[in-house]
């Protein structure tokens, strides 16, 4: 049987504004599900119900997913900073395991079996080696990875005991805007939506934290994927599941770019200047972080539409130059 009806959790926001916009595309009935604490009602899509609710509110998920019959989840809801989580790791765990418990519960009760988890490269702390594949080891550095481990290992179990179905997606840096979405995240945090305020003269300037790592240039070198391309790949993840498989699947361009290479080429894309400044490395920064994305090319059928760097900033600049103070509150 065909998966027709998602919940998708964190639906208004960012990465999954965009994977709800490609379920529609592909005939989905979705039903969004968000605090709104970080998300914004503009980010869901127009015509899609909207149920405001919270992972830890074990009735408001009971409520929705009893509302209707529903084939899957999209889980997407979390939160996501990493410096807030070192300091308040009980806040990411409540929300991130404990409203993940409430969740998986929720889903058992109701006879719904499917699950896409959106989770994060971060769950491989300090790479032994790079590209990183999917067997590599997991080494948090810290409470937000250590949250997406643990989740993991949760639908492992559930698997095993209950039959849950799942894939989950391990990614860096979402980036990149479709026509509709882009990225406002408040505060921000990512490196292209903050390079783009600068060329907006929204900040005077963007600090460089670290030039002297073992890396082409000196700063650090991240993967950046069109947030598109990661849309595609959860909606390709939910066929994967359908057809009974599960597993683990890293999403990246395999190469990835220094900060100070999209710096330059948010420059061009602009033609605005960008002033920098140079700042000391950040704690637990590795110089380089690249996934290594051939199992989800092979299983999933997966091939990113917009690799290069250029394509995913100028498609940012258009949505913040169109949305210069985000989304409407």
């Amino acid at each position: 049987m065909a998966t027709r009806s998602v919940l998708v959790t964190g639906a208004a926001g960012y990465v999954a504004s965009v994977v709800t916009e490609q379920l529609l595309a592909q005939g989905y009935e979705v039903v969004a599900f968000d605090s709104l604490r970080t998300g914004h009602r503009a980010a869901v899509p127009p015509g899609v119900p909207l149920v405001v609710g919270d992972l830890t509110d074990p009735e408001s998920l009971h409520r929705v997913l009893g509302a209707r019959r529903f084939d899957a989840v999209m889980h997407m809801a979390a939160y996501t900073l990493v410096a807030e989580s070192v300091a308040d790791p009980g806040k990411y765990f409540s929300n991130n395991l404990g409203g993940g418990l409430n969740l998986l519960e929720a889903m058992r009760r109701h006879g719904v079996s499917r699950l896409v988890f959106s989770s994060s490269a971060g769950v491989y702390g300090e790479p032994e080696s790079v590209p990183i594949e999917e067997d590599a080891s997991c080494q948090p550095v810290n409470p937000y990875g250590q949250s997406k481990v643990v989740f993991e290992q949760m639908l492992d179990w559930y698997g095993r005991a209950y039959g849950l179905r799942f894939a989950s997606l391990r990614y860096f840096n979402a980036a990149g805007a479709t026509a509709r979405f882009g990225e406002d995240h408040r505060p921000e945090s990512h490196l292209i939506p903050i390079v783009l305020q600068v060329a907006l003269g929204k900040r005077e300037q963007i600090s460089v934290f670290g030039i002297d790592y073992d890396t082409p240039d000196g700063s650090c070198v991240r993967d950046y994927v069109h947030v598109s391309d990661l849309a595609q790949a959860h909606v390709l993840a939910l066929r994967h599941v359908e057809e009974g498989a599960a597993g683990v699947f890293n999403l990246g361009n395999g190469e990835g770019y220094s900060v100070l290479e999209v710096i330059e080429c948010a420059r061009r894309v602009t033609g605005r200047p960008i002033p920098t400044t140079p700042a000391g490395r950040r704690p637990g920064d590795p110089a380089r972080l690249v996934a290594s994305s051939r199992r989800a090319r092979d299983l999933l059928g997966w091939r990113p539409r917009y690799p290069e760097l250029e394509a995913i900033v100028s498609s940012a600049w258009d949505w913040h130059q169109r949305h210069p103070d985000g989304y409407p509150e």
